[in-house]
């Protein structure tokens, strides 16, 4: 029998899958308000206190942590960010769709594809410049994407859903190990291996389920502090820390595994404070009307930028998702169709935490490239999202049709009919 795309998978999987879209959806939202705020603030006549505040340093001197607040928005908040991500891919690989190769092949080729095309195509367009932007393009911000969904796909049906957020988590995955082997600026070996030691006590605790936060957190720290220290950017931190917490639980029992238990207290924080301070510390670049708006448009680093988020994402994951199909013969689930994969793989064209992060790692905070980067990112996600509300809202009556089948329960046990088949 042929493998079926997009198909549901258990009803568990699919409530905390759902539980994740309503968290995420609101941190997009939080997300949103950050920029907005920040691009209103450094554009104003307060422009300079805007400034003032990203450069003011604070933290101990003695342990080379007397950093900017922008650099403790990007190195600090956005660790707690990987953290998350950390422990949701190690989830999906352990307990969720990933585990099972069938089912990961169509988000991981997706992913992978997205991730492929956008770094050819702002290659292609800076080829003898600056190149040391590729990454910029490849990153999807599933925050963004589902602030954006939750306005113009409420009846998106749970499999969609679904992909888009374990293609994102895979393109954390991909995005993580980008900047952790292109984007380390110098290397110093002590602290790196320094960093093994709180990082191996932390394993060794949470391994054996213990869950204080008085042992843990120090812990934590001690092992950000050391990779920050090493050159290597210190959210890397935060992924390896979330890699090593356990999923399963010992007794084999139904009850979440720690993971789960972590992820439902680190995720508010992730999606509420971390990423919308991370934008509102990032996201301001002052424009200086429409002629500077044009000169930031037209340099060659934003122009690769708006096309791999606009064409190169979308080119990507939809080239990866049909390619993936025709080799193992796999069709898309009833009701649905190739436009719906276009719709989405547009929407994985919404790029903002991680994309500003690379331009930052790539040409420095505060540079004029870095603000045409954040220009044109901020543009080709806008793009991105006006081309998908079109897609998708076209498809509506059909998505709406699909979710109403995925809701019914006739026999009132709580699990809906679909997912007991």
């Amino acid at each position: 029998m042929a493998p079926n795309l997009f198909g549901r998978g258990s009803w568990p999987e699919a409530r905390r899958i759902a539980d994740v879209l309503r968290k995420e959806t609101i941190g997009g939202a939080l997300l949103l308000a950050g920029a907005l705020i920040a691009l209103v603030w450094a554009n104003s006549p307060w422009a300079r206190s805007y400034h003032d505040l990203l450069s003011l340093t604070i933290g101990p001197a003695a342990w080379h942590l007397d950093l900017s607040l922008a650099t403790w928005a990007a190195d600090g908040l956005l660790a707690i960010f990987f953290f998350v991500a950390g422990l949701e891919l190690k989830r999906e690989f352990v307990a969720g769709d990933l585990r099972d190769p069938r089912r990961a092949a169509v988000p991981v080729a997706a992913a992978v594809g997205g991730v492929a095309v956008p770094a050819l195509i702002y290659t292609a367009v800076n080829l003898g410049g600056a190149v040391r932007g590729w990454a910029i393009p490849t990153a999807t911000d599933i925050a963004f994407a589902l602030a954006v969904l939750a306005v113009i796909g409420r009846c998106l049906p749970s499999a969609l859903r679904t992909f888009l957020l374990t293609l994102a988590v895979v393109d954390d995955l991909l995005a993580i190990v980008i900047i952790a082997v292109f984007y380390t600026a110098h290397l110093s070996v002590l602290p790196l291996v320094g960093a093994l030691v709180p990082l191996v006590l932390f394993t060794m605790l949470v391994q054996r389920r213990i869950r204080s936060w008085w042992l843990l957190l120090p812990l934590a720290f001690a092992a950000w502090a050391l990779v920050h220290a090493s050159g290597v950017h210190a959210t890397v931190a935060g992924v390896l820390l979330g890699f090593a917490v356990p999923v399963l639980r010992r007794d084999g029992g139904d009850a979440p595994g720690l993971a789960e238990h972590f992820e439902h207290r680190f995720r508010p924080l992730s999606a509420g404070v971390a990423v919308p301070i991370f934008a509102l510390m990032s996201a301001g670049v002052t424009i200086g009307g429409l002629d500077g708006l044009s000169a930031a448009l037209t340099d060659p680093v934003a122009v690769g930028v708006v096309a791999g988020l606009v064409l190169g994402k979308p080119v990507g994951i939809t080239l990866a998702t049909w390619l993936t199909a025709r080799f193992t013969r796999a069709s898309l689930d009833a009701g649905l169709a190739w436009i719906d994969v276009v719709g989405l793989a547009v929407l994985g064209g919404i790029g903002f935490t991680v994309s500003l992060l690379i331009g930052e790692l790539s040409f420095g905070a505060g540079t004029a490239r870095d603000g045409h980067v954040k220009v044109a990112v901020l543009t080709g996600s806008l793009a991105a999202a006006v081309v998908a509300t079109v897609i998708l809202r076209l498809r509506n009556r059909t998505y709406r049709r699909l979710r109403e089948a995925e809701q019914v329960d006739a026999d009132g046990n709580d699990i809906p009919d679909v997912y007991e088949r």
